[in-house]
């Protein structure tokens, strides 16, 4: 960021005028001036920047977190701030009344030799709002958006107004950024100057040499993957998805210059795609040789005769010919006059099993009279058969470039496919099914076909049957019918996935600890009290997943429901067994997620939050799976489980969960360790077809330890996950110290007199209620309990 004095000489520079100077110095004092929202179909949160020194609002992490990554890494952008305070627009709506709206943009940009407004839109959004709002969203010839209204304001005060487009992301870059970002931080792993000279030598000495080969020289990823965010060794950013080539990523001396390609869209390649360059040497072909355009005159047993644009004859011997075409500087010419390969694959696509088997019988009789060979007597099939079957393949031959479409029977495609109903009497079907069935009422279908008979009768028109009524309802979608019929929630089920076709951040991330799940769920068990045996109700579990490898990280189980101390304690397990924290939590919606402390935890850790939409389970399908995994396969094998309560008439006193309880919180915490930890860990995931265990450690070997960002699990990091009262405070009484939880603790700074009777902030301990921590003239001081000899170690 800025000081004082080098914004004023960016001013300066910039020439900018006061009024502008003024907003800019406000909006960079205040805070954001609206707090973003999960909806439905977008993934939001907060990314820790370190250039702003503060956490950065998202709403799309498709789009705007893409935005921020890219600003975050350019040199060029000074500051950016996230919902800046809204600006005024003013337009022509589409009625043709004049409006004005308040319109808040993704972020304001300070740039070395510029500064503005930049709002990120997907196209799909562009495209709907340009229709909505043609006089705020306008599309240039050349592609380019752009927001008249709002380029207006930023005119007026010497600013830009940018409309940016998820078109624009280079997402082999960005994930480059994602995978690299752990080298490109200031605490990046500190190098021997030894090692670091070695290595450079090495790749100079053998440019292009893959990450694999110089593993073997005895070097490691973190060593090679900090030169890289070093600018000591480079490697194709843009071209070149670095996680996913493996070792055979190739790395580049600092000195040499890489291909920038564009980001290349790779596609499962087709057996059915004709290849549009094959060299066809009959007489008359055209061929392409060195640049220059020929045809093949005549084909000999020797040699062959091209014909040049000159029209003068070559000779090439066939075997000279041959070499040239399997060195590829003979080439044949794209016939733009035949169709695409496309039109017949969609005649291949949609023959059926039955259909290629009759078109391959039909071709084994028809081939002797296609190559020219001699002829016998067939009494399989008539002559006249075979003259058509040879017809259709020469008019498929001339039509697509594929006679053996022609040999197709298509028989699936013949007859009257349209409706057979009259025209009112469809029209009145599909009234009906829109008006009487699709809706929240929830009618039965034959309910609704009588009261369509009815307005038949009335109508004087002709009813169809209640079979093709049903029919025309089972045409529409089941998601389709469960939306209008019982709303958003129960037609998710229904919903279909959007599977991300194009190159995108990876849904799973692309190394161990890049993406985990956090979420609680109540576990299907009845405990009791380990000293009175009384019944305590059923416990809540938090897991913290690895969505990469699948392997639970972290459990936490305690009876309180969801709150933020359970989120806080699951981070400190995980800090405890791995030593780090992940770079990016998966959290729902819930106020627990939204606390000041877990939120102030993340960004003290450099840990982005995403927060997926409500109601939308699959978004964190990772752990929403996993409960029932640990259910099924340990809790319900447990005396006492709740799966009888599913029928609550059946449950009867003597089969009562709670009366048959027998685990206490301790003994299952215990037992669901030992399963998340040594039992489901080793086990094979079906996705993986690995352990969650051994995907982990492959992929910590293969992406890098990263031991710089080991987090010390020391005094520090265990008070920051600490959990504070629901005032936040406590008052010091004197003699007796502060009252937290209803037990007093005390220290030997409470007899300051500048001390007692004020209130200071408190903390306490969910596993050690023997001590709690109070925060004395700007340090966190270590308090006793009264009762500190009984309740030291007990939760």
């Amino acid at each position: 960021m800025l000081d004082g004095e080098q914004f004023v000489r960016w001013c300066q520079q910039l020439a900018l005028a006061e009024p502008t100077r003024k907003y800019i110095e406000l909006l960079r004092s205040s805070p954001p001036a609206r707090v973003v929202r999960s909806r439905a179909g977008n993934v939001s949160g907060r990314y820790p920047s370190r250039k702003m020194g503060v956490t950065i609002q998202f709403e799309s992490h498709h789009n705007e977190l893409a935005g921020i990554y890219e600003m975050e890494y350019d040199p060029d952008v000074l500051e950016y701030y996230d919902q800046p305070s809204g600006l005024k627009l003013s337009y022509q709506a589409l009625c043709g009344r004049k409006v004005g709206v308040l319109h808040t943009p993704d972020f304001f940009v300070l740039r070395q030799t510029s500064a503005g407004w930049e709002e990120w839109k997907t196209l799909d959004e562009l495209v709907r709002l340009s229709a909505k709002m043609p006089a705020r969203y306008v599309k240039e010839i050349e592609g380019q958006w752009h927001c008249p209204p709002g380029e207006e304001v930023a005119q007026s005060l010497g600013l830009y107004y940018r409309i940016r487009c998820n078109a624009e992301i280079d997402w082999v870059f960005q994930n480059n950024l994602h995978f690299l970002e752990d080298y490109l931080q200031p605490s990046h792993l500190d190098l021997e100057e030894n090692v670091r000279a070695n290595i450079t030598l090495l790749v100079e000495l053998h440019p292009g040499i893959t990450l694999g080969e110089l593993l073997q020289q005895g070097y490691n990823c973190d060593e090679v993957y900090t030169l890289i965010a070093q600018n000591h060794l480079k490697v194709n950013w843009r071209g070149v998805n670095i996680a996913q080539l493996g070792s055979q990523r190739q790395i580049f001396p600092a000195s040499q210059k890489v291909c920038q390609t564009e980001t290349t869209k790779w596609r499962r390649a087709s057996t059915l795609e004709l290849a549009p360059n094959l060299v066809d040497l009959k007489p008359g072909s055209p061929v392409v040789w060195n640049g220059k355009s020929l045809s093949i005159l005549n084909r000999g047993e020797t040699h062959t005769a091209l014909l040049n644009e000159e029209e003068k004859v070559i000779q090439l011997p066939n075997v000279a010919l041959l070499e040239l075409v399997k060195q590829g500087e003979l080439t044949g010419v794209v016939t733009h006059s035949l169709p695409s390969a496309k039109e017949v694959n969609d005649l291949l696509a949609k023959a059926s099993v039955d259909d290629c088997a009759q078109a391959n019988r039909r071709y084994s009789i028809i081939a002797p009279y296609l190559t020219g060979e001699l002829q016998t007597s067939n009494q399989v099939v008539s002559t006249r058969t075979i003259r058509r079957w040879l017809h259709s393949w020469q008019k498929a031959q001339e039509q697509y470039g594929c006679g053996y479409v022609g040999l197709l029977p298509r028989v699936s495609s013949k007859g009257n496919r349209q409706s057979k109903l009259p025209e009112a009497t469809q029209k009145i079907v599909d009234e009906f099914i829109a008006n009487n069935y699709l809706n929240l009422k929830q009618q039965g279908k034959f309910a609704v076909y009588s009261s369509l008979v009815r307005a038949c009768e009335q109508q004087g028109i002709t009813p169809c049957s209640y079979k093709t009524f049903v029919r025309n309802i089972h045409q529409k979608s089941n998601y389709e019918q469960a939306l209008k019929r019982q709303g958003r929630r129960a037609a998710y089920k229904h919903e279909p996935f959007y599977w991300e076709l194009e190159v995108n951040t990876p849904r799973h991330g692309q190394r161990p600890f890049e993406i985990c799940h956090i979420d609680h769920t109540q576990l299907d068990i009845e405990l009791v009290s380990s000293h009175t045996s009384v019944n305590l109700g059923r416990p809540w579990a938090t897991f913290l997943t690895d969505a990469y490898s699948r392997r639970i990280l972290a459990v936490y189980l305690c009876f309180d429901p969801p709150s933020y101390r359970s989120c806080m304690m699951v981070m400190r397990e995980c800090v405890r067994r791995h030593g780090r924290l992940p770079h990016t939590i998966v959290v729902d919606g819930a106020k627990e997620f939204m606390s000041v402390y877990f939120e102030r935890l993340l960004a003290a850790y450099s840990c982005t939050k995403k927060t997926r939409p409500a109601a939308k389970p699959r978004f964190g399908s990772v752990c929403e799976r996993l409960f029932g995994t640990a259910n099924t396969m340990l809790i319900h094998n447990l005396q006492g489980n709740t799966q009888i309560n599913k029928n609550s008439r059946a449950v009867t006193k003597s089969v009562n969960p709670r009366n048959l309880a027998i685990w206490t919180l301790g003994s299952l915490y215990q037992n669901l360790c030992d399963w998340a930890y040594e039992f489901y860990d080793n086990k094979e995931h079906p996705a993986l077809l690995k352990s969650p265990r051994a995907a982990f450690s492959d992929g910590l070997l293969q992406t890098g330890l990263r031991p710089h960002k080991l987090i010390p699990y020391d005094e520090t990091f265990r008070i920051l996950t600490l959990p504070t009262t629901s005032k936040g405070t406590a008052k010091v009484i004197p003699n007796q110290g502060v009252k937290i939880n209803h037990i007093y603790y005390w220290h030997n700074s409470f007899r300051n007199p500048e001390i007692e009777k004020t209130q200071v902030l408190v903390r306490y301990d969910p596993n050690d209620v023997g001590i709690a921590y109070a925060y004395i003239k700007g340090q966190w001081v270590n308090c006793i309990s009264q009762h500190y000899s009984s309740l030291a170690g007990h939760s």
